[in-house]
């Protein structure tokens, strides 16, 4: 009787990870305040571009403002990558950090974080899923806002402007090729942020505190840059490498600015999911 029940009754204990994530995504695309960051951003290039319109036809010789947003005027390549290099230095870390506030934090404070527990889902496949969920938001924002920004600058000037800052002129398919290689490489930086945010939020139970102490991060980083009597803390701060994002706008592209972003983005990804692991199977509730 024991042996009959034991061999016809082996439930599963756990919830498949597929399930869990599309069940995450639901979740994160529903929330009202997700949908309006995301159309907030899309509108983003659309305001560039029309600026940078009037611009162009207000003073035909162009000049003034800033370097690369002004070379955006007249090239369909420059004005994508000129909005993610913008957007990089504060909005985009901002929305990753939202994300993964309302991930772990957010949650906790409304006391769904339990259910997740309950279904049963172990602690590090709920981080896995989190981690997910966060990834796929920034990835969204990004390539949201990089289609958005070559539709725009394709409409100012034509597939015939697709020049890079070389002075070559690129096809159709390798101007794509460079815009996506940028939209890669920022998400890359995106999920790194968002990795750190995570292990910030897993640590209290208020999301604002995340965002917070993301900005406080981003703004710091950015001022000790500029300082040369801590240049031995540099090639540690996150924000070193973006600056090379101009790079894919070169024609041979540099690739030596672009990895070390990538090697540093990748080293604080490992560590923020290791702290945000450590943190979420040792908490207690």
């Amino acid at each position: 009787m024991t042996a009959a029940t034991l061999t016809a009754a082996p439930a599963r204990t756990s919830v498949p990870l597929t399930r869990l994530y599309l069940a995450e995504l639901r979740w994160i695309f529903r929330r009202p305040r997700t949908l309006i960051v995301l159309g907030l951003l899309a509108l983003i290039p659309v305001v560039v571009a029309i600026g940078l319109s009037i611009g162009q036809s207000n003073n035909p010789g162009g000049g003034g403002g800033d370097g690369l947003l002004s070379g955006a005027a007249a090239n369909a390549l420059v004005l994508p990558v000129a909005v993610l290099t913008v957007t990089l230095n504060l909005l985009l870390p901002l929305t990753s950090a939202m994300s993964a506030g309302d991930a772990i934090a957010g949650e906790l404070s409304h006391g769904t974080l339990r259910g997740w527990l309950l279904a049963p889902v172990s602690r590090g496949r709920l981080l896995t899923v989190k981690a997910l969920g966060v990834a796929t938001f920034t990835l969204t924002s990004v390539v949201l806002m990089s289609v958005v920004g070559t539709i725009a600058g394709l409409v100012m000037n034509g597939t015939g402007s697709l020049f890079t800052l070389s002075g070559t002129t690129l096809s159709f398919g390798a101007a794509l090729g460079h815009i996506a290689i940028a939209a890669g490489w920022v998400t890359l930086q995106l999920w790194a942020i968002g990795a750190v945010a995570l292990a910030i939020s897993a640590c209290t139970e208020h999301p604002m505190l995340v965002v917070v102490s993301v900005l406080a991060g981003t703004i710091v980083s950015t001022v000790l840059l500029l300082l040369s009597a801590v240049d031995w803390l540099h090639p540690f701060l996150l924000p070193k490498s973006w600056d090379s994002l101009v790079d894919v706008l070169r024609d041979p592209m540099p690739a030596s600015g672009l990895t070390e972003g990538v090697i540093r983005a990748v080293c604080y990804i490992a560590i923020g999911l290791s702290l945000a692991y450590a943190r979420i199977t040792t908490k207690d509730g």
